[in-house]
């Protein structure tokens, strides 16, 4: 059973200190919904308020319809996963697991049998009788989900569970814990400040800063379309050109910027005069021998290369002390440009996204 979770116009505050603001939003039943954001942003209060362990200053937290307000986190039909995973370590596997069934009077034969068909489906069928301090990180992972859903929650709560685990577990365990909300099919809500995490798992994403909801949607909208400065340059890489509107309709703006002027798509309503940012991925920009469309070209000079393998990451001097980053694919197809020499880079107008000026996320 799965249960939808709405937010209703919260706001929490500590003192005079607002930690979420106004956060007004619904996750469907069955939904893996992230929460994304730097730390300190309200994510992880916004958690604590859906699972009970405090009530929001203003507004209502809903779970199936029914108000939260005055129920405990024992109450709800929640389970929360903390970051230290909070594994007893001299218990076994399968007391692990069934520890809540325990808690709630459940026979140790009922509990037994659940405690088998939760670890055939975190594949960990022979590890029922080991201590978890003989489990290594990813299957002490997959345990703490089958001890959260041994309760039969119908929302699932993630505190950035994979936080502690090296990159590739963690990219293993991202392909793990979506297939897993995938058989059960409940509620999960996860809280995390990696972007990776987020894109790869979610149904749709919350991306927050300083206790606002900046942006609600999917992956591909969240970093195809941001709808923020700090939604642009927090979700992968970008490279900002900062101006004032030269011209604009509703399909595309130009900008006037250090580099000259450069057009983008318009989404946001953007009328000439304005302060605007104009955001260009890394992975949009070329070499351009010649002009490139629009006169969408950029010239300046290459102070930096990184090698990552399969990609090269070119910088160029920018507007400030941060470069320009292009990225280009390492096929030995294209000669590297130098460090010191000047090139000239373009784009296409709809792959760069025109912006009113705001919050930047390394700001």
């Amino acid at each position: 059973m799965s249960a939808d979770v709405e937010l209703d116009h919260v706001t929490i505050r500590f003192g005079d200190f607002t930690a979420v603001d106004d956060a007004n939003l619904r996750i469907e039943e069955g939904e893996f919904f992230s929460f994304l954001g730097p730390s300190g942003c309200g994510k992880t209060t916004i958690l604590r308020a859906v699972s009970g362990f405090l009530d929001p200053t203003e507004g209502e937290v809903r779970i199936g319809g029914r108000n939260m307000r005055g129920i405990g986190p024992n109450k709800r039909p929640t389970a929360l996963i903390f970051q230290n995973l909070a594994l007893f370590p001299l218990m076994s596997v399968a007391d692990n697991i069934a520890f809540g069934l325990e808690v709630r009077g459940i026979s140790k034969f009922e509990r037994r049998k659940r405690a088998d068909e939760l670890l055939n489906l975190i594949a960990l069928p022979e590890q029922a009788e080991k201590l978890v301090t003989a489990l290594s990180g990813g299957q002490r992972q997959r345990v703490a989900i089958a001890r959260a859903l041994a309760v039969e929650p119908e929302v699932l709560l993630l505190d950035e569970p994979l936080s502690a685990l090296d990159l590739k577990l963690r990219q293993h365990m991202r392909t793990e814990l979506r297939a897993i909300q995938r058989r059960v099919g409940i509620t999960f809500i996860y809280i995390t400040h990696d972007q990776g995490e987020a894109l790869t798992m979610s149904d749709r994403i919350a991306v927050m800063s300083q206790g606002i909801i900046q942006q609600v949607g999917d992956g591909s909208a969240i970093y195809n379309d941001p709808a923020t400065a700090f939604v642009a340059s927090f979700v992968g890489e970008n490279n900002p050109f900062h101006g004032h509107v030269t011209d604009a309709d509703d399909q595309r703006a130009v900008i006037d910027t250090k580099f000259g002027r450069l057009q983008g798509r318009n989404h946001q309503g953007l009328s000439a005069g304005d302060k605007a940012i104009l955001f260009v991925r890394p992975e949009a920009l070329s070499l351009a021998n010649g002009a490139a469309a629009d006169g969408n070209t950029i010239e300046s000079v290459v102070v930096n290369q990184e090698f990552e393998g399969q990609f090269v990451k070119v910088y160029l001097a920018g507007e400030g002390p941060k470069p320009i980053g292009l990225s280009m694919t390492n096929d030995g197809s294209a000669s590297l440009p130098e460090v010191g020499e000047t090139v000239r880079v373009g784009f296409d107008p709809e792959r760069a996204t025109m912006l009113p000026v705001g919050e930047l996320a390394d700001e």
